[in-house]
């Protein structure tokens, strides 16, 4: 039983994997770099970008599974078995090598996981503040009247008054 073609199928698509991990983490890093700077116009791009390579993710995460899945039984293991099994079970050089991969999805997984935690709160951050400017806007709103003059609403404020004169 030659193992062999089989490991390098899962090895080539684990490299795919981890090229567009690699990939996410750089378009989070953009996407923070958009918001950080306040300029939001190129924010829907970004976060497209980020959306579109998720998607291949979801692709190569099939292809993952499946040869995973015909690596496992032929090391005798039942399907689904994880890479750390898959290492346990594999012969030299594959053990390590497929060790190697499980550490560097543990290491990009951690690092997107905090980007995109950090994203979420400078949105959050962000969206907050333009809550707050369109209700300060709201004391001075310019409209016009029937005649098509402009009229200023103002917002009743409250007034203190030196009764004593």
């Amino acid at each position: 039983m030659d193992l062999r073609p089989t490991l390098e199928q899962l090895s080539e698509v684990l490299w795919r994997e981890r090229h567009l991990l690699e990939l996410l983490l750089f378009k989070l890093e953009e996407e923070q770099l958009v918001l950080s700077s306040g300029r939001t116009r190129w924010l829907g791009h970004a976060t497209r970008e980020v959306e579109a390579v998720l998607d291949e993710i979801r692709t190569a995460e099939l292809g993952r599974a499946t040869e995973a899945d015909a690596v496992a039984r032929l090391l005798g293991l039942d399907p689904g078995a994880g890479l750390a099994e898959l290492a346990a079970h594999a012969p030299s050089p594959w053990d390590d090598l497929l060790r190697t991969h499980r550490d560097a999805f543990a290491s990009l997984t951690a690092e997107i996981s905090a980007l995109a935690d950090g994203n979420r709160e400078l949105l959050a951050v962000s969206h907050r503040a333009a809550q707050e400017t369109l209700m300060s806007l709201h004391d001075t709103v310019q409209t016009y009247d029937g005649l098509g003059q402009r009229a200023t609403v103002e917002t009743p404020h409250a007034r203190l008054v030196d009764r004593s004169i």
